[in-house]
This record gives structure tokens, C-alpha cells and sequence, in this order.
């Protein structure tokens, strides 16, 4: 494995005669409030970061200036490696007074997000999940700027206040005839979006999900006057150049998506389908579809390729219309909606991917649902969001993805796998490793009433280390 040196340096002070300094910090609740921490204590970190990292430059500076300098690997301890390098540390290191150096240095698991086109769907069908204002700080943390949201929770809305967030909100299926009434979606605007802005960032409403999923006509027909009412109602009240409406599509609604290149609607929807492109066209907003290659594989794992849905290095299939090549399934599910959109007369129609994940664990019925197989499809995935790819039918437009999920959510129906789509446990542990690194903040407090020191790992940080006691 190739040695790279991070180009960051962890100051970390310490006073003369083993004694930290004298200092308390409460909880730092933003991103900000960090940055100014480490400014206050002289904490410098190099903004060039690397991903790809395996010995960490760890410098411990006095208040003197002295430095004693050290390398701390990957997968090692920083107390092991600060003793193993002859550094003497104060005796109140190894008796737990401050848990930094307890940490252990991972190095892949620490990445930077930095991508207009990486989202994440923030589900809340459990009875465990951290609250919004700690949901917030993770998201920091990672960098995370975009989160679609199945509802208008005032909680999380709030939460997200004066932040960088962007936010999609949706309306769910039931209040699609609700909405259909320009004078209940004006009220739902005024009560349920208004209050938010401009200090949450919510740029688009999803009426309905995957309404076309199903034989119900009448709630079909409900969604493009519940959508033009919406839209409507947005502009009369001033917002509409801040938000947008669409709604959220099933893959089934493409009767043929092989080659890519034909990718055509089913025919039953069209009467519904043509309309509903023609206003996506009217007013500018994308096409929401939700894609899951895993459950092409799950169907079929005897004739799926593994490698070709997950990203994996492999031959790939050649469109013979376009001579295309697709080294992997999703970007050939991306372009087959944008043919079938084509098809039905419309070229300016942004195709975006709502939803796409792979889960941790399924029944025994339920092929290649592992955290191996998770880890890398949506690791894969990551890593080709952040060099801006796009298609190889629409090279010049990255992709644009919203994963599924945050958290795994203990309340969904369903098989085993419905409960275990998410990056995180609810304490924010990662359920497998795809190169994010996050932070919830707790303070704990010893008989000692000395502050635990953490990690804080943002994205233009690569490390911060604190040590702090009273």
C-alpha cells in the first residue's frame, strides 16, 4: 500500500509541567462555531486534503512553541503511536482524562464531499433517530448540502435554519387531491413553506411518490393539476423563483430501458405521462426518478452482473444504436429516461435520480443485500458523483443523486431490507465504511468534571484535536 503523508497538522497544546490548559468549550453546535475553536487555538490544518491517506503528520506544540513531531498510520492509535515514536506525553493521557488520544486513525474513512450533485434522503420511519439539531451537525460534518425530505417537518426545517442546506420537501400521495384546490395549497404554502423561508433553503416540493406504481387512476390523474396548483399558488405568493415543483417516479414506468438508447414510457401512463413533461418543460423543474440497480440483481443474480451494479471494473454492455458504452447499470437506467423522454418530443428535461441505494442486510431470499455489496455501490458511486461524471449519453451533465438513505429506519414494513437502507445507525456510526466520517456532539463529563476531547472531522479539516479540562 502506497505511503501518502497528510498534508494537514493536528497542533495540539500542551502545558508545561503535564498540565492542560485551563478551558472549557460547550458543545460547539455548527460548523462555524468549530472553525472558530480552531482558530482560537491556533489549531492549523492545511485546506489541500486528500482522501487517499495513510500516515498522519501528528504535531503536539507548547505553549513555548516547542514541537515534538510524530507519524501516526492508518489503523493506529494515537497514544500507541505517539509513545511507540519516544514522545512523552502527561501521565493524564493514558488515564483517560481526555479520550483524543485514545482515537484510532483511519484513513479511508475520512472524505471530503464537495459536489452539487450528491444528496441524501432523510427518512424518519423509526422511533430512534437523533433529533433534527443533531441530524444537522452530522450533516455538516460531512458536508452533506442537499437532503429530500418525505414531508415538511417543522422540526427539521427548523433545525436546518441559516444553514447551507438545500432542501426538498414532499407531499405525500394522500394530499394530492387536497392539492388540486388552489385555496388549500395556498394555505398548505403559507403554513407549511413560508415560515421557513428565507432561512431554510428549500428549493423544490415533490407531490406525490411513485404514483404511476400502482392501478389507482383516479390519484394518477390527481398529480398534474395538484402540481400545476402548487406551482401556481408559488407564484402568486412571490416564491416561485425559489421553488420548484415536481414529483417522484417509480423505473417501472419505463416500458423498455435496453439499450438505453430505446428507452421508451409505458404506453398505458402516456395520456398522464405527455402532459406532465410538457409542464416540467413549461417551468424549468427536473424529472425525479427513483433507480435501484439492486433490485435488477436481486431479481435476476444468475444474469445481472454484480460488478456491472456496483461499479465494479467490468466489461460493460455497448448500446449497438449508439455504439455507447455503460460500464455500469445506473448511468444505463439514467439515459433510458432521458430516451424516453426524448421520445415523447422533449430534449430540455433535466433527469435526476431521487432515490438509489443498496441495503445492508435483506432475507435469504434477497440476493447481494450484504454491507460488502453496499459499501461499494454507494462508495462507487460517491467517488464518480465527486469527479463530476456524467453519462455517456450526456457526458457533459454530471450526474445528480439523491442517496437512500441517512439512517437505517426500524419501523418500515416490508422485508429485511426496507429497515437497513441507511449510511448510519441512528447513534450516527457508519453501518459500513464508504469514506465518510461524522460527528455527533455529546458532552461527557468525568468524576473529574473534565470534558472528553473528540475528533472533529470536517470537510476542510482533516483533523482537529483538542484536549480541554477545567
Amino acid at each position: 500500500m502506497a505511503t501518502v503523508t497528510v498534508p494537514s497538522q493536528c497542533m495540539v497544546k500542551i502545558a508545561p509541567k503535564n498540565q492542560f490548559a485551563s478551558t472549557i468549550i460547550k458543545n460547539p453546535c455548527s460548523l462555524g462555531s468549530v472553525r472558530s475553536i480552531s482558530k482560537s487555538f491556533r489549531l492549523k490544518c492545511s485546506q489541500n486534503f486528500k482522501a487517499s491517506m495513510a500516515v498522519y503528520k501528528i504535531k503536539l506544540i507548547g505553549p513555548e512553541g516547542e514541537e515534538q513531531e510524530f507519524d501516526a498510520a492508518d489503523d493506529t492509535y494515537i497514544l500507541d503511536a505517539a509513545e511507540n515514536a519516544g514522545v512523552e506525553l502527561p501521565y493524564s493521557c493514558r488515564a483517560g482524562a481526555c479520550s483524543t488520544c485514545a482515537g484510532k486513525m483511519v484513513s479511508d474513512s475520512i472524505v471530503q464531499i464537495h459536489s452539487d450533485g450528491f444528496g441524501i434522503n432523510y427518512g424518519q420511519i423509526a422511533n430512534n433517530l437523533p433529533s433534527p439539531s443533531r441530524v444537522a451537525l452530522l450533516l455538516q460534518s460531512l458536508n452533506i448540502t442537499r437532503v429530500k425530505l418525505y414531508d415538511a417537518d417543522p422540526n427539521v426545517l427548523l433545525a436546518f435554519s441559516n444553514s447551507n442546506v438545500d432542501f426538498i420537501i414532499g407531499l405525500g400521495n394522500e394530499y394530492l387531491q387536497n392539492m388540486t384546490d388552489p385555496i388549500k395549497a395556498r394555505n398548505w404554502i403559507q403554513q407549511h413553506l413560508q415560515p421557513h423561508l428565507p432561512q431554510t433553503k428549500i428549493t423544490c416540493i415533490t407531490l406525490g411518490n411513485e404514483v404511476f406504481n400502482n392501478n389507482d387512476t383516479r390519484l394518477m390523474s390527481y398529480l398534474l393539476p395538484a402540481m400545476q396548483t402548487v406551482y401556481h399558488a408559488l407564484v402568486n405568493l412571490g416564491v416561485d423563483k425559489q421553488v420548484t415543483v415536481t414529483s417522484a417516479h417509480s423505473f417501472n414506468i419505463l416500458a423498455n430501458s435496453y439499450p438505453p438508447s430505446s428507452g421508451t414510457f409505458r404506453q398505458d401512463l402516456a395520456e398522464y405521462i405527455q402532459p406532465l413533461l410538457d409542464f416540467h418543460s413549461q417551468i424549468n423543474s427536473p424529472f425525479l426518478i427513483n433507480a435501484y440497480p439492486y433490485f435488477a440483481y436481486k431479481n435476476n443474480p444468475s444474469q445481472v452482473s454484480v460488478d456491472y451494479v456496483l461499479f465494479q471494473p467490468n466489461q460493460g454492455m455497448t448500446d449497438p444504436n449508439t455504439n455507447l458504452n455503460y460500464d455500469n447499470m445506473l448511468y444505463a437506467q439514467i439515459d433510458a429516461v432521458y430516451s424516453a423522454i426524448k421520445a415523447m418530443g422533449h430534449t430540455d428535461i433535466e433527469v435526476r435520480i431521487s432515490e438509489t441505494g443498496w441495503p445492508s442486510k435483506g432475507d435469504a431470499d434477497e440476493a447481494g443485500a450484504t454491507s460488502e455489496n453496499a459499501g461499494l455501490y454507494n462508495g462507487n458511486l460517491l467517488q464518480r458523483i465527486q469527479e463530476k461524471q456524467g453519462t455517456p449519453a450526456k457526458p457533459s451533465v454530471p450526474i445528480d443523486v439523491y442517496v437512500f438513505a441517512l439512517f437505517n429506519e426500524d419501523l418500515k414494513p416490508g422485508p429485511t431490507s426496507e429497515r437497513n437502507y441507511g449510511l448510519f445507525y441512528p447513534d450516527a456510526t457508519p453501518v459500513y465504511n464508504i469514506g465518510l466520517q461524522s460527528y455527533l456532539p455529546e458532552l461527557t463529563y468525568s468524576t473529574a468534571s473534565k470534558i472528553n476531547a473528540r475528533f472533529f472531522t470536517f470537510p476542510f479539516f482533516n483533523i482537529e484535536v483538542f484536549h480541554f479540562n477545567e
